[in-house]
């Protein structure tokens, strides 16, 4: 497995790396880090144009090298490579496991535009790293009605075990909507099958007339990671974040990992 992080030497890039590293620690994968530059070397032919080149080339190496050891001094058996990058990289992060992206950069491989674009066409989950993960928070979950809800509830028992804490799964209702009890049962059921295959994991349901991006938004300042989804609409391979995810993205106190699903 290979967790894929891209810096850009600022300190949200250098977040998302220590972010990747030390998941990578816990999940026993490799670590690959990116650095990307916008250069349209295609055009470039003038002598200028070749020193820049260079001096740019220079820069982005010495970028990665701090990165690389950064990321090695407190896990010196971890598997790391580096990479720099031209221009257009959403091709070469199709192959990860898992995207790390720092919540804003200059960089094509930290949430700026090209960032954004990256989360709606890379297939493998993305986490964006925000703020400051709660040491001893829980992981938490927005689910819904819909198929993708098992994706996301896959992921977060996961990374719970991984971290051995506990998970909040936050599920919005309407006032409209059927007894509290007759809904948490519902929720409840959904989540025997997780609760027998990670008998490690503490979970607290948690139902809420808010939005789920509201609620999600003020409960991330005590998690670790919040974990929602993103649509791919059926026939079409359009995939959708919806406002919760762009909600988490923009204002979350922590991490947000988002899977990626199929919508029926």
């Amino acid at each position: 497995m290979t967790i894929i992080v891209g810096t850009d030497g600022t300190a949200r890039g250098i977040a998302a790396e220590e972010w990747a590293a030390a998941e990578a620690h816990r999940r026993g994968a490799a670590l690959r880090i990116e650095y990307a530059f916008d250069w349209d070397w295609h055009t470039s032919g003038q002598d200028l144009d070749r020193e820049y080149v260079g001096m740019a080339r220079k820069i982005a190496g010495g970028i990665v090298a701090e990165a690389y050891r950064r990321a090695r001094y407190p896990y010196p058996g971890l598997e790391i490579e580096t990479e720099t990058l031209i221009g257009d990289t959403g091709p070469r992060v199709d192959g990860a496991e898992l995207l790390v992206l720092g919540d804003r950069g200059r960089s094509d491989l930290v949430l700026g535009p090209a960032g954004r674009q990256l989360i709606t066409m890379t297939r493998c989950p993305i986490v964006v790293v925000r703020g400051r993960e709660s040491p001893d928070g829980p992981v938490a979950a927005g689910i819904d009605d819909t198929a993708i809800a098992d994706q996301i509830l896959a992921a977060a028992f996961d990374a719970a075990a991984l971290r051995r804490n506990g998970l909040t799964v936050v599920h919005s209702v309407t006032p409209a909507a059927p007894g509290k009890q007759t809904e948490l049962a519902r929720i409840e059921l959904k989540l025997t099958s997780w609760r027998i295959k990670y008998p490690t994991v503490n979970v607290e349901t948690v139902l809420t007339q808010d939005s789920a991006a509201s609620a999600l938004v003020r409960g991330s300042r005590d998690n670790q990671l919040v974990v929602v989804g993103m649509r791919e609409r059926a026939n079409s391979g359009e995939t959708v974040l919806g406002s919760v995810g762009l909600q988490l993205i923009h204002h979350a106190q922590c991490p947000v990992l988002i899977v990626r699903g199929t919508a029926a």
